[in-house]
């Protein structure tokens, strides 16, 4: 009986001691796992989109670049400064630009610029209001604090005395005097670009006369878009629908113009 109690007691110690040794072996495997656990976190938020579009302003340019085929500007409009980037185009510090409504992303970093922006907002365009100033005729109503600005008047040395109007077409005088009925329809005239600028919002804009209408009512000036390219001075040949009161929104429109009209230099 002794003999038995004694084996008994050998074995729950031989037990009790295997059970410490294996309780023991497992703890350090418990505390590197969890030694391990913050190489797992990642060390910078993913720059991934917003899920709604804003950022719509209209300011003053103060810094601007150029990247993998899109312009980058940083807009003061008063208030904040925000960045925005749209498909290249022309502009220069100081100038007015519009921004419409984008998709903002954030912790965004530019690889070819090699620059961190905590918020971009990537628009289709950008319209430069110091490019292609409307003419204050039209009915042009500039944004709160965009600088004082007028069309370019005729330059000195270009004649318009002598430009013969369009085999079945009209001059700016009638398509101004007709503009209601016209309305949406294809019109044609020859005259000549006394302003060109180029890749606003997509498209380069033009400013025709023909020597008609009347400087004093703003009749004398026809705003036409392409993507046709010609310089100031060139007689063209103008065919494309007539649009009246055309908005490009944040107070930019027109009574009459020409859009994505088919311009040819002769």
């Amino acid at each position: 009986m002794k003999k038995t109690l004694l084996l008994i007691t050998i074995a729950l110690t031989a037990f009790s001691l295997a059970a410490c040794s294996k309780e023991e072996s497992t703890k350090p495997a418990a505390q590197t796992t969890q030694a391990a656990a913050p190489a797992t976190t990642p060390t910078a938020a993913p720059t991934t989109p917003a899920s709604d579009k804003s950022g719509g302003t209209n300011g003053t340019v103060v810094e601007t670049m150029n990247a993998a085929g899109y312009t980058y500007v940083q807009v003061d409009n008063g208030t904040e400064k925000i960045w925005a980037a749209a498909p290249a185009f022309t502009v220069a510090i100081g100038d007015s630009v519009v921004v419409p409504d984008g998709m903002p992303m954030t912790n965004y970093h530019s690889k070819t610029l090699d620059r961190d922006f905590p918020v971009v907002y990537f628009v289709d365009s950008v319209l430069n209001a110091s490019a292609p100033v409307p003419p204050a005729a039209t009915g042009t109503k500039k944004p709160e604090g965009h600088p004082a600005t007028t069309v370019a008047a005729t330059p000195i040395d270009l004649d318009l005395s002598n430009i013969a109007k369009a085999k079945g077409g009209l001059t700016i005088g009638e398509i101004f005097s007709d503009k209601a009925n016209l309305s949406g329809k294809e019109v044609v005239l020859r005259g000549k670009v006394v302003k060109f600028s180029p890749q606003i919002m997509g498209k380069n804009w033009l400013h025709i006369q023909d020597g008609s209408g009347d400087e004093a009512n703003g009749t004398q000036d026809l705003t036409v878009t392409t993507n046709m390219t010609a310089k100031v001075g060139d007689t063209v040949l103008v065919k494309g629908p007539l649009t009246l009161d055309k908005d490009f929104g944040y107070g930019y429109k027109y009574k009459i113009i020409i859009e994505d009209a088919k311009v040819t230099v002769e």
